[in-house]
């Protein structure tokens, strides 16, 4: 399920949103298991089963809201040290493709940089997006790299063999070029 972002400027709503949004999304995405104790009938699992599955296909994807102007320019070595990494990041598993789902919903909700890894508005490139994603502690520093390996592989797909933050930099590159490199990469490991 592709994730949709709220332009930077529409909402001035804070980082917690932004957490809130990737809770949500790795929720979703969270193994599903049977039901723990099987105490009804067939027919009434069955109700159960479809009235979940109805009621999943109403909700929404998540509706995520810019954050703060503060938390989209502060340095990101201060995102490690803010006492939202330790009560929901830190130390979160999440797989390669989450990673880049992410890393492509972090770069739509502060905006694409070119040039660095973010601009003093807190506009970030696609490693500066992974930068976050890293410090906030969703996914670890082997996560992030096999992310880059995987963007890396995209790009040769391509016939590119610039490296992806390189490719990112060039001035022709548009927010359009980035997302679908993100979300090429991501989905082109799960259709092998």
């Amino acid at each position: 399920m592709p994730l949709t972002a709220t332009p930077p400027r529409a909402l001035p709503v804070d980082a917690a949103a932004l957490i809130a949004s990737i809770e949500a999304y790795l929720a979703e995405q969270a193994p599903k298991t049977a039901h723990p104790l099987v105490t009804k009938t067939t027919a009434q699992l069955v109700a159960e089963a479809l009235a979940t599955l109805e009621a999943a296909t109403e909700q929404a994807t998540p509706a995520l809201a810019a954050p703060r102007r503060l938390w989209r320019i502060i340095p990101d070595w201060a995102l490690a040290l803010t006492p939202a990494r330790r009560l929901h990041g830190a130390g979160r598993q999440i797989t390669v493709q989450q990673h880049l789902e992410l890393t492509a919903l972090v770069i739509q909700q502060y905006g694409h940089h070119r040039g660095g890894l973010r601009s003093r508005g807190g506009r970030r490139c696609i490693l500066g997006a992974q930068a976050v994603l890293y410090r906030l502690g969703y996914g670890d520093e082997h996560t992030a790299q096999a992310a880059g390996a995987r963007l890396q592989n995209a790009l040769r797909r391509r016939g590119i063999n610039e490296p992806y933050h390189r490719w990112n930099d060039r001035s022709e590159r548009t927010l359009d070029d980035i997302l679908h490199l993100i979300h090429s990469a991501a989905a082109h490991e799960v259709a092998q």
